[in-house]
């Protein structure tokens, strides 16, 4: 049951305004339900235990593309659109920050008397990947949030975040009960790109039998990585079982002896956010982002026929979808620079620039009617919204990288104004 990665932020203060995190809630609820129609619930469960496409998810959503406050928002929007629709979806998120976190065995519970799913074995598996993380695990960030996703097929991702208040950083864990079975290697891999190491952090990792003991102690995580710190204890290492034999014998016999025993952690899913706020062109992959706005202002391809006869769908329009397009139906590799998607709909800190309304109202529409057409069986706004991501791909083949980055971001808060720009 590896953990799935890991993501070092800059820890933010402040709140999400309503105008946001409405917004948020609606167009994270839409993206979640295009991604199950299209690949299933598992599938969710897969891309939100990936830090690195979890935080190009939010920045397409409007938060700041690098703050530790993304992922408290993106949790809650998710938790307030998804749940009251989980009958309908088969998904529910539970949990969330400070006391909220400590709800978890209650809200599991209440979920397993309705499905029938086993709820002492879903409490044991919550307070156990919140133990590694925050006490077998000894990084220096202590958690303060916990959300737990769960299926109907009792499949489930953990997101979980801790501080470090003295050096002002948050740390983003997660987990996927996936990666025990058919997200290994052996088991068919990722369904978008195959048997992907690159995505897949079980890759070279002894496979822990559901029935052993120390699945949860046996290197559960396949990567937590960051900033290094120096030598940290971790008790989790499949290394470390010698280590914990030692603890136990010193708990029964001699409480004065001294663990002297560390392990390394195993290095996969990488991102460390920067201490700037601002968005620069060493942030993105200018060849990706290039492609993009090709892709929005330069293509009059007729395969978007049906998306551009959208009434008042123009150009920026078009390059927000793009982007959402990317985070529905983009592989894993292409998630490695997260800000490029805060050029959806900005940020509400003004970076890159202010949250364009309009824009993000025009997507969460054209998103709806996407959606509401492929639930009757008509598929051709979803179709387009594929090709959009197919075309950027191909476009990204033979474009030269974005030549003026800041011309770009200029372009934007030039149109801040007519396009109903927000910041907080």
């Amino acid at each position: 049951m590896p953990k799935t990665g890991h993501a070092d932020l800059p820890l933010h203060g402040g709140t999400v305004p309503k105008w946001l995190a409405d917004r948020m809630m609606i167009l994270g609820t839409q993206i979640t339900e295009s991604l199950i129609f299209n690949f299933g619930r598992d599938e969710f469960l897969r891309r939100i235990s990936d830090p690195m496409w979890f935080q190009s998810f939010g920045a397409v959503l409007g938060m700041d593309w690098h703050s530790s406050g993304i992922t408290t928002s993106v949790m809650y929007a998710l938790k307030r659109g998804l749940n009251p629709r989980a009958h309908e979806l088969g998904i529910v998120v539970c949990g969330g920050r400070g006391k909220y976190s400590r709800k978890t065995p209650d809200e599991l519970l209440f979920l397993a008397d309705k499905t029938g799913l086993n709820g002492d074995e879903l409490i044991r598996t919550s307070r156990l990947t919140a133990k590694v993380d925050n006490t077998a695990l000894q990084d220096g960030f202590q958690l303060y949030q916990h959300n737990f996703i769960l299926t109907i097929e009792g499949n489930w991702s953990v997101v979980q975040q801790g501080m470090n208040a003295a050096e002002k950083s948050a740390r983003r864990y997660h987990w996927c009960s996936l990666e025990m079975s058919e997200g290994n290697p052996a088991a068919g891999g990722h369904p978008l790109e195959g048997n992907s190491a690159e995505y897949n952090p079980a890759a070279g990792v002894e496979i822990i039998k559901s029935g052993s003991k120390d699945r949860f102690l046996n290197s559960p995580h396949s990567g937590v990585t960051g900033e290094n710190q120096g030598m940290i204890l971790n008790l989790a290492n499949k290394d470390a079982q010698s280590t914990r034999s030692s603890i136990l014998e010193i708990s029964r016999e001699n409480p004065e002896r001294i663990i002297s025993e560390f392990s390394k952690i195993n290095d996969y899913r990488h991102l460390t956010m920067p201490r700037h706020e601002d968005v620069r062109a060493e942030d993105v992959d200018l060849k990706r982002l290039g492609a993009v706005l090709a892709t929005s202002y330069e293509t009059q391809n007729t395969d978007f026929e049906s998306l551009l006869l959208t009434p008042n769908l123009g150009p920026r329009t078009l390059q927000s979808l793009t982007l959402v397009s990317e985070v529905i139906y983009g592989t894993p590799s292409r998630f490695s620079d997260p800000a490029r998607f805060s050029f959806a709909h900005g940020g509400k800190d003004g970076h890159p620039f202010p949250v364009p309304l309009k824009i993000y109202d025009k997507t969460i529409e054209v998103m709806g009617e996407c959606i509401e057409r492929s639930k009757m069986g008509y598929k051709d706004k979803s179709d387009c919204l594929r090709r959009l991501h197919t075309t950027a791909v191909q476009m990204e083949q033979s474009c030269a990288p974005m030549a003026d980055f800041e011309a770009t971001i200029d372009r934007e808060k030039q149109h801040s104004d007519e396009w109903g720009g927000c910041t907080v």
